[in-house]
């Protein structure tokens, strides 16, 4: 079932990547714009050369101080003197602000076309998109941002050849959704997929309310901050949560110096077990994805997991994840597939495939656009 292993699979783009100047325009900006953070970069790399916060604000003028589109400035990321104005254009995998979107990827391709001018474009996107999302996603590309080619890749597809296999089950955990998806020789089993509105954005606010209680406020700089720290430093995924929850219920306070995180301002806080086990989720949904499988392709998927999305990288997720399905299905032996990396996955998978002949159909022209969508 493997296509090929990870290494293979980019030494052989490493070997037949063009390396002169004037080869390197043909090479493919790879964009990955999650809800979280947007991945781009050309094709044949090891990992995305551009890697940001998905948010854009909108600084007010003199002349329209309000909301309003007229006359209002977009900019990328958080205006430390109008913090309030920031918004992220992607939630939950969908575009709520295309003109966000534009201002992001517009930026992006003046990066990459200083050297690659005429680069085809590879935008990922989710995998249950409406026709009429990707129609707009061409129009941006074709007709305002000039580009002569692109193609438009599913996510977890892509996170599926990362690993550099065609079958097995991609659990990708970001910051806005959760999904499980099996796939058999690289087709996807769209029945038995999952997806769960739940990530870690919201172990983001979950954590700022119980840090911050009344004087919570998402766009508070300070507080998200202190989140952005916390939930790097301290939270992590325990093999047994009932266990764990007692264990740290039983300790006299202060006694554990993990459960203890100073502030930037240098007030202690004291993490209650909750704060930390945050991001016990998810695995109830990975079991139940393959249970709704065919029974004798049980075996198969169980022993190819993969794990993507920078949710995943708490300390003890995957080992979490691994011993859940390996007692579940216990008569076959679980692997687990993970990389540091994980949470490139799509991008990487994307990389890949940008240089596979086998995609060379589902790319479309500005001429073909021209033809099939511009009145």
């Amino acid at each position: 079932v493997a296509l090929l292993c990870h290494t293979s699979l980019r030494s052989r783009i490493e070997q037949t990547s063009p390396t002169s100047a004037s080869a390197m325009a043909a090479r493919t900006i790879v964009i990955d714009h999650g809800s979280g953070f947007l991945k781009a970069g050309l094709s044949g790399f090891n990992e995305p050369q551009m890697v940001f916060p998905s948010i854009v604000n909108y600084i007010p003028c003199r002349e329209n101080p309000g909301p309003s589109y007229a006359r209002r400035r977009v900019s990328l990321g958080i205006d430390i003197c109008h913090p309030d104005t920031y918004s992220y254009p992607v939630h939950r995998g969908r575009v709520l602000n295309w003109e966000g979107v534009e201002h992001i990827w517009s930026l992006v391709l003046e990066k990459h076309r200083l050297e690659n001018e005429d680069s085809p474009v590879m935008v990922t996107e989710f995998p249950l998109r409406e026709r009429a999302d990707r129609q707009k996603t061409l129009e941006i590309m074709f007709e305002l941002l000039g580009v002569p080619s692109i193609l438009l890749a599913d996510q977890l597809e892509m996170s599926l050849y990362a690993s550099g296999l065609l079958t097995g089950v991609v659990v990708d955990s970001g910051y806005g959704l959760t999904r499980v998806q099996p796939f058999h020789l690289g087709c996807p089993l769209r029945s038995s997929a999952k997806m769960l509105e739940f990530a870690g954005q919201d172990l983001s606010a979950y954590l700022c309310k119980s840090l911050f209680k009344e004087d919570y406020s998402q766009h508070n700089l300070f507080q998200l901050d202190t989140v952005a720290a916390t939930q790097m430093t301290k939270c992590y995924v325990p093999q047994n949560l009932g266990e764990a929850l007692d264990f740290c219920q039983s300790l006299p306070r202060g006694s554990d110096e993990r459960n203890s995180y100073q502030l930037p301002d240098g007030t202690p806080v004291e993490l209650t077990p909750m704060q930390r086990l945050a991001p016990e989720i998810i695995s109830q949904a990975v079991l139940d994805s393959i249970e709704t499988c065919e029974a004798s392709m049980h075996p198969l998927l169980v022993s190819h997991l993969m794990a993507c999305g920078g949710n995943t990288l708490y300390p003890g997720f995957t080992n979490r994840l691994y011993k859940l399905i390996a007692d579940h299905f216990s008569s076959t032996k679980a692997t687990m597939w993970v990389g540091s990396n994980r949470n490139f996955s799509v991008w990487l998978g994307a990389s890949v495939v940008a240089h596979l002949s086998t995609y060379k159909s589902k790319w479309m022209t500005k001429e073909e656009y021209d033809e099939s969508f511009k009145l």
